[in-house]
């Protein structure tokens, strides 16, 4: 079994907002208790609809925000708690791949810039070796060494995505977090750049969390998936499992969302969709966040909030029916 490079405890990130003059100060639950474990190698999908907590999450991970309770550990390291992470240690080891290529970059530098200054921080100061790096971490992501004299306006989104690819390995971490990476790409780009990231993988023996709302990423690229919704982590097990055995009635209801017209039977779709919207994280709603959706709703799921039970070999569940659940 490989062993644990990241590990979530109990995490929390919870925000003030409001004022005392416009209603009072009030609690934004964006993460509200979450365990996880990332193992070495391994991809972990992350799935939830917009505002379930998934950045938030990550922007914890990476250090980027303190959590308000819990334990985030990476490579045996406690990154939260009073005392601040090693921001250079840790960006040897996690790194990002964002969501939208072109904000991501800075425009007033070239992909050589972008790429050899991380080096430079990190004490790599050696001309040479320098431009090595540079031009092997070029051709690994599909870029030509004419590119690097060029600016992120003159590439498409696909090569712009590529070059942030390049910038979040050139320290050659041990977990990159992608967060909806090819969201924002043309549909004929999507399946190059996922290549291109489970090749990475491969290569340099990389974990992932791949942070997506498409269901279809997801399955094709994970070892493991969870199951956010707001700010709880609602299901988790292998990509089979969830995908074949789900059993939280949210699960069913994202897959039940992914077009089929081939195999999804209409009576099937209409019995396992989830009504209404998701809830505001402001005011979430008692017990089980997901009843006021959720078809099986009862009154045990209004009163007492479900913890993650275990379905079966790694599988996990956060419902009170997730027995019944078939």
């Amino acid at each position: 079994m490989a062993e644990s490079l990241l590990t979530l405890d109990d995490l929390a990130v919870h925000f003030m907002v409001g004022s005392a003059f416009a209603g009072g100060v009030k609690t934004l639950k964006a993460v509200d208790g979450v365990t996880l474990e990332v193992k070495a190698g391994e991809c972990l999908g992350l799935v939830g609809e917009s505002g379930c907590g998934k950045s938030t999450l990550a922007l914890a991970i990476m250090g980027l925000l303190l959590p308000t309770r819990g334990l985030i550990h990476v490579d045996s390291q406690q990154i939260s708690g009073s005392t601040p992470p090693d921001r250079m240690a840790m960006a040897r080891t996690v790194q990002m791949v964002f969501q939208d290529p072109y904000a991501s970059l800075n425009p007033r530098q070239t992909v050589r810039r972008t790429l050899a200054d991380p080096l430079r921080l990190h004490g790599v100061n050696d001309k040479a070796e320098v431009e090595a790096r540079v031009m092997d971490m070029m051709a690994k992501v599909g870029l030509r060494p004419e590119h690097a004299d060029r600016y992120p306006h003159e590439f498409s989104g696909g090569q712009r995505q590529r070059i942030g690819i390049a910038r979040a390995l050139i320290l050659k971490p041990k977990l990159v977090i992608c967060d909806e990476p090819v969201s924002a790409l043309d549909v004929s780009i999507r399946a190059q750049i996922i290549n291109l990231l489970l090749e990475l993988k491969d290569e340099m023996g990389l974990a992932y969390i791949m942070i997506s709302h498409d269901l279809g990423v997801v399955e094709h690229v994970s070892d493991r998936v969870a199951v956010m919704y707001l700010g709880r982590i609602v299901e988790q097990g292998g990509w089979q499992e969830i995908f074949e055995d789900p059993r939280h009635p949210y699960t069913r209801a994202l897959i039940a969302a992914i077009p089929d017209p081939f195999h999804r039977a209409a009576a099937t779709i209409a019995k396992t969709k989830a009504k209404g919207e998701i809830a505001s994280a402001l005011n979430p709603p008692p017990g089980c966040h997901f009843n006021p959706r959720c078809p099986m709703k009862a009154d045990v799921c209004v009163a007492d909030a479900p913890f993650l039970g275990t379905v079966g070999p790694g599988h996990l569940a956060a419902c009170h029916f997730r027995d019944r659940v078939s």
